[in-house]
């Protein structure tokens, strides 16, 4: 590797090359200076995290697991590159140039610092020295080649959701538009920008001053860029001795820069290489399915003051990187409404910033001040209103903040304190009053069942294999009991032995818990659990997402743990075993749209589509799908809200979505809220009659020849 005749030591680089002695003792004392401040920074900003509530949702027990997964993580990068490939790519340049260039480092301090002056080691010299250089100069052109496409996409691109204009405030308010934000992007992108153009700048000024060293300029090449450099600056003129002024001025320039680069780690953009790590470690794997149980008996039950806020939400905060993709990504940002999960994350930073300090810790003594409100660095009661808790935003977080249990937290307060809809009040009133969202008298819940040709039996007085959790929608909607009448002939006729509740069954209560109503929603849990607990079952089966969420995933925080299965994944199982027999075969063309509690919330995505396949109708994948499906509008208690004046309908965007598809016969939905939402706003779109909209359940049942197909699009017939 080492062209013949030059020495194997001789091929090296030697740190101080001309410098004085109070040359070194002032760059030490910088560095000193450098690491002394940014300690401090860590310490302001472990005090302001611990200054949070411990909520103690880690399970330690399987820190292997979360150390091995968050590895994984970072080292693909994958989470960077979701729905934006091109951005995500350049950042994983970035990561791994910044990471190779910080080994590199810490190699050199290694050597010089600690080996060589305390046991007389050396080794980074000769063929070590110069796999050494090629992997650097790699990193540093990958790192330089990321950090200018970043430039050029703020600059030239500008994709909208690098827009810092906040949808929660008015341009007459003083923080409408988070202007000092992009000034620190700015400056993190140029500073890493000056740091790695001056490294390569120096290292090729090093090779002219020292180009009669054959060791030098004999391996030059091993440094591929800077030897590029070091080519073009000879040709411009310049010599050996203009090369060693340029170059004593580049290596004060670089090593000051550097160094206060990581000074200011802690107190900057830059602390989300080790925020975002940190949060992907302590996330919750469930965040938007199994919202934070709340202690009716202690501690307050909501987020008010930023005291109780859970210190993984404060540490979140500051892992934001304001991609944009949570905002991007939100139905309630898209329809108009004053939300950005963005600017709620970061409104939440500014506020424990200001409270508790992040560069000077602070003192509390002068009183809390809320977290909600009208004034800066609170956020206002009509963001925290606006949200669907779909999971959009936390689903595509590529540094695991959640946002919807965060919302969650600071809606509890406000129910608490009464700040709510009228319409949402009077609805958690019917519900603590009646058991259900409709108002309706307990014995009119199974009144559904009249109009069948058999009856269903009654899981409280005889075993069933399945019980059949119905669901508000599906036992009083109109719409929706032709749904609830369709799936009990499909059992029927399969020969599945099973039986719903009658007249005591009640809302499992998923909604009630995301509309903030977490003492409600324990008390109708607990209620639902000491039901069960009376009745003999194997599985409970329900066609509700919503239902089928929270008996699955937040019954077990109460005690109540069942084997749950959503209506689809249950025909899936009938199909594959032959208890369906199909008698015909469809031949529509049909898109499937995703329900949010089926979908990003469970994982729930091939079990319908291979129910709709079986029927053979044609599936057409919306734009959004899956994961990144598109919420109707109704979670998160909104269907019980109506749409203030001025704001589209979340639904009506959807509706219109499916609507550029050409051909479409139905639109296949699998929720009973979607199916509410999407009907209503086909209608209102203009759509009505260009495609039906059916339950996924009425497609097979069309398939079973149980529901003949109606030539009025948008009409079902009754079972």
């Amino acid at each position: 590797m080492i062209p013949i005749g030059i020495e194997q030591h001789a091929v090296t680089r030697i740190l101080f090359q001309d410098f004085a002695p109070w040359m070194v003792i002032a760059f030490y004392a910088y560095a000193c200076a450098a690491v002394g401040v940014f300690a401090w920074g860590v310490y302001v900003q472990l005090r302001k995290y611990l200054a949070g509530r411990h909520a103690g949702r880690i399970d330690w027990a399987k820190i292997g697991g979360r150390i091995a997964d968050t590895l994984r993580m970072v080292l693909s990068q994958r989470t960077v590159r979701r729905r934006d490939a091109a951005a995500g790519w350049l950042h994983t340049g970035i990561f791994y140039g910044f990471v190779l260039l910080f080994i590199g480092t810490s190699t050199i301090t290694l050597q010089e610092d600690i080996l060589a002056p305390l046991f007389n080691i050396h080794f980074w010299y000769g063929d070590f020295y110069l796999l050494f250089k090629l992997v650097l100069n790699v990193a540093g052109f990958a790192l330089l080649a990321g950090v200018i496409y970043m430039m050029y996409r703020r600059g030239w691109l500008r994709p909208p959701k690098l827009d810092y204009t906040r949808p929660d405030r008015q341009k007459t308010d003083s923080d409408w538009s988070r202007e000092r934000y992009r000034i620190e992007d700015w400056a993190f992108l140029w500073t890493l920008n000056l740091i790695g153009l001056t490294g390569f700048l120096l290292s090729a000024t090093r090779m002219v001053w020292l180009e009669q060293d054959p060791a030098v300029w004999d391996t030059r090449w091993w440094a591929p860029v800077a030897a590029a450099i070091a080519t073009l600056l000879k040709a411009a003129g310049l010599d050996p001795a203009g090369a060693a002024d340029l170059r004593m001025l580049l290596w004060w320039g670089h090593g000051i820069l550097a160094l206060t680069f990581i000074a200011l780690i802690p107190y900057t953009k830059a602390k989300h290489i080790v925020t975002a790590v940190v949060s992907w470690l302590i996330r919750d794997r469930a965040p938007v399915a199994r919202l934070p149980l709340g202690d009716l008996e202690g501690q307050r039950i909501g987020f008010k003051e930023v005291k109780d806020v859970d210190s993984r939400y404060l540490l979140q905060a500051d892992a934001c990187t304001k991609c944009g993709r949570c905002h991007e990504a939100c139905p309630a940002r898209a329809a108009g409404y004053p939300l950005s999960p963005r600017d709620l994350v970061l409104t939440l930073r500014e506020h424990a910033n200001q409270q508790l300090g992040e560069i000077i810790p602070l003192s509390t003594s002068a009183g809390p001040i809320s977290l909600i409100g009208d004034g800066e660095a609170q956020i206002r009661a009509e963001t925290l209103w606006a949200c669907r808790q779909c999971g959009a935003c936390t689903e595509i977080c590529p540094v695991a903040v959640e946002h919807v249990p965060l919302i969650n937290m600071l809606r509890r307060t406000l129910v608490d304190e009464g700040e709510l809809d009228p319409a949402l009040q009077k609805t958690l009133g019917a519900v603590a009053k009646s058991g259900n969202s409709f108002n309706e008298s307990r014995r009119k819940r199974a009144r559904w069942t009249k109009e069948l040709p058999f009856e269903i039996k009654d899981a409280r007085k005889e075993p069933v294999d399945i019980l059949w959790f119905v669901g508000d929608y599906a036992s009083f909607d109109p719409r929706s009991q032709k749904v609830s009448r369709a799936f009990a002939k499909i059992l029927h006729e399969a020969g599945v032995d099973f039986g719903i509740l009658y007249d005591d069954e009640t809302t499992a209560g998923n909604d009630i818990r995301r509309v903030g109503e977490e003492g409600l929603f324990q008390q109708l849990a607990n209620g639902v659990i000491e039901t069960l607990g009376q009745c003999k079952f194997d599985r409970i089966v329900t066609t509700d997402p919503h239902t089928f969420n929270t008996l699955k995933n937040e019954y077990p925080q109460l005690g109540g743990v069942y084997k749950v299965d959503h209506a689809s994944a249950y025909l899936r199982e009938l199909l594959a075993t032959g208890k369906i027999k199909l008698a015909r075969k469809l031949d529509y063309r049909a898109a499937y749209h995703d329900p949010c509690h089926l979908g990003r919330l469970n994982k729930e995505y091939e079990a319908p589509r291979s129910v709709l396949a079986e029927t053979g109708a044609t599936l057409i994948e919306l734009r959004r799908n899956k994961d990144n499906s598109f919420c109707c509008g109704g979670g998160g208690g909104r269907v019980w809200v109506p749409d203030p004046p001025g704001v589209s309908k979340v639904s009506e965007i959807r509706a219109r979505e499916v609507a550029e598809i050409e051909g479409l016969d139905a639109l296949i939905v699998n929720c009973p809220k979607c199916m509410t939402m999407l009907e209503d706003a086909v209608k209102t779109t203009g759509n009505e009659g260009r495609f039906r909209v059916l339950e996924l359940t009425e497609l097979l049942a069309e398939a079973m020849e149980f529901t003949p197909r109606s030539d009025t699009p948008n009409v079902v017939e009754a079972v």
